[in-house]
């Protein structure tokens, strides 16, 4: 059975590194339906949050795959675990005054924000889940929708549970720093 999984990636914040990892779903055949990458808590490492669909077989596959690359610290699930998950778009809306009521309701709705506005079009940012986003966007289409910019799935693991401990990081971290 399809599943969607998300996947934390702790890796050397190294030039370089998110081509790997990309090339090797690529080669593997695997899909990458999100990828987000950014610094994380640690100075020299970077927090990657892959989506991939797939069974429990090829996502372990995945997390095999991902610990053989060097510049990777760390893999975890996270969507094995209760999480907090959500993604961030902008979405640039044609304006006309007869719909600009109906548009302003619609982000009032979604607790969303008019981060600009033009003398034809508006942008408009939202954080939530996927589905939130993607029922927003339908809501929109009516009125025009421009132009559509997303962040991509970024995740985390709920209560005291981290994806990285300190003190549990491998020798290989250690010594490349």
């Amino acid at each position: 059975m399809m599943k969607r999984y998300t996947i934390s990636v702790l890796v050397m914040d190294h030039p370089g590194v998110l081509q790997r990892v990309a090339g090797l779903f690529g080669r593997r055949g695997f899909n990458i339906e999100s990828i987000t990458v950014g610094a994380s808590e640690t100075s020299g490492l970077s927090r990657m949050t892959i989506v991939t669909s797939g069974d429990e077989r090829t996502v372990e596959q995945v997390e095999k795959q991902l610990n053989k690359l060097i510049d990777v610290v760390k893999v975890v699930d996270v969507s094995s675990h209760p999480m907090v998950a959500g993604e961030l778009a902008y979405i640039k809306v044609k304006l006309e005054p007869d719909t600009c009521p109906e548009i302003f309701g619609i982000v009032d709705t979604f607790h969303a924000a008019v981060v600009d506005t033009g003398p034809n079009s508006l942008i408009i940012q939202f954080v939530g889940e996927l589905a939130d986003i993607e029922a927003m966007i339908e809501r929109l289409q009516p009125y025009g929708i421009l132009e559509v910019c997303r962040t991509g799935t970024t995740a985390m693991v709920r209560g005291d549970d981290v994806t990285l401990n300190h003190s549990k990081l491998p020798r290989s971290y250690h010594h490349a720093r």
